[in-house]
């Protein structure tokens, strides 16, 4: 803990195979995939647990970009010995992830119940966009298709506008990745009181639609319509809402509640909005009114006026600039990982610190360090005989 009570930022360990984290001593077989089911597997590995990926020998389509923090071993499936090895993985494992389409892993020999057949306390943890039963749980998908049928694609925008996409952030990581560790850790804590494992189901449309939970809510119970770009969080409200900038910038503007509001009016010079804030009908003008105002300074001379205030204001940053902002920075949200920027983990642990991410090598290049360290018997025949493959350079330790 920090003099000022806060988390510390993790730090690269001097080792990076050390065990650090809440997680130390988990250990977590994640059959590879791409988006959310990699970012979970990351979060894992970040938070302490080892966290193996099983690849298989023809490289993947769209490779990987989430792929730090756990070691790479190479598999071949079709090979007689492939599905054993997975298994003998999963003996020793206490969580497993796969993200394959419904009934892939089962003709693999490697479903729920073969798994669970070897080691009944494991948690099994299944990644999909659709679910694992309904009619289009054999389609395939991408996030903007998953969050497309939720409602939440359709109420992001202008009025009068096309729906927004909101990058991959809300489905892949927001509905996917995110309820899928809060699920596996869930059901960890279960299997560790009782000894009995489960399967969880993760699926980006239920997790989206779950996380969509308020907005349903003020749908019920506060007038919210189906309307885009009318309502209280998505533009509908002028103080709500982004406003450009004399030199091309952008401000936000989020003052909710009204001694907010009161504090946004008197700084940008328009004390006589003070008492329309919820005066639907003089909406338009107030908007109107703001966007004048904003375009009369600089993005640079408005974070002066708002600097420390309570006005819920505050500049749109790109990527790049967000890595320089100064509370950003005073925090550590960013770090260096093979010589690019990348997020710290999150979130932090006063007690039990995670670590960074680090890559850990080529595609196979831990093969056998795996299988040494997890304690398969004769690992050296599973390589002879091809099942599995050692191959690249690891990382530096």
């Amino acid at each position: 803990m920090t003099d000022n009570g806060t988390a510390p930022v993790p730090e690269p360990a001097a080792d990076r195979g050390a065990a650090t984290g809440p997680l130390a001593g988990i250990r977590v077989v994640e059959l590879a995939g791409l988006g959310p089911g990699p970012m979970a597997s990351m979060m894992l590995a970040e938070m302490g647990a080892d966290v193996v990926r099983v690849d298989r020998p023809t490289p993947p389509a769209i490779a990987d970009v989430l792929d730090r923090g756990r070691r790479s071993i190479v598999v071949d499936l079709k090979h007689p010995s492939g599905p054993e090895t997975v298994l003998r993985l999963a003996e020793r494992a206490d969580i497993l992830l796969e993200g394959y389409r419904p009934g892939v892993a089962e003709r693999l020999g490697l479903g729920p119940a073969e798994v669970r057949r070897r080691n009944p306390a494991l948690v099994y943890g299944r990644m999909t966009g659709w679910g694992q039963q309904g009619p289009r749980a054999h389609t395939a998908g991408h996030d903007i298709n998953y969050i497309s049928l939720t409602g939440s694609l359709g109420a992001i925008g202008r009025a009068g506008g096309p729906p927004q996409i909101p990058l991959n952030l809300l489905g892949d990581f927001g509905g996917g990745a995110l309820y899928l560790v809060v699920g596996v850790l869930a059901a960890l804590h279960h299997a560790r009181a009782t000894g009995q494992g489960q399967v969880v189901d993760a699926a980006i449309v239920d997790g989206v639609s779950h996380l969509s939970a308020m907005i349903w809510a003020e749908r019920r119970y506060k007038g919210w319509t189906d309307d885009r770009g009318s309502n209280l969080l998505d533009g509908g409200t002028p103080y709500y809402d982004v406003y450009e900038t004399a030199d091309g910038g952008w401000f936000a503007v989020g003052a909710l509640e009204p001694q907010f509001y009161a504090r946004l009016v008197g700084l940008l010079g328009l004390p006589e909005w003070a008492d329309a804030q919820d005066d639907r009908s003089r909406w338009p003008q107030m908007r109107e009114a703001f966007r004048s105002v904003f375009a009369s300074r600089t993005r640079a001379e408005w974070e002066e006026v708002f600097d420390g205030t309570d006005a819920c204001a505050s500049p749109v940053l790109s990527w790049s600039e967000a890595v320089r902002d100064p509370h950003l920075a005073a925090r550590g949200v960013h770090t260096v990982v093979d010589g690019g920027e990348a997020p710290a983990p999150a979130p932090r642990f006063s007690l039990t610190p995670g670590r960074i991410a680090e890559p850990q090598g080529d595609i196979g290049s831990r093969s056998r360090e795996v299988l040494a360290d997890w304690g398969v018997e004769r690992f050296d025949e599973l390589l002879s005989e091809g099942a599995v493959v050692q191959r690249g350079t690891p990382a530096a330790r």
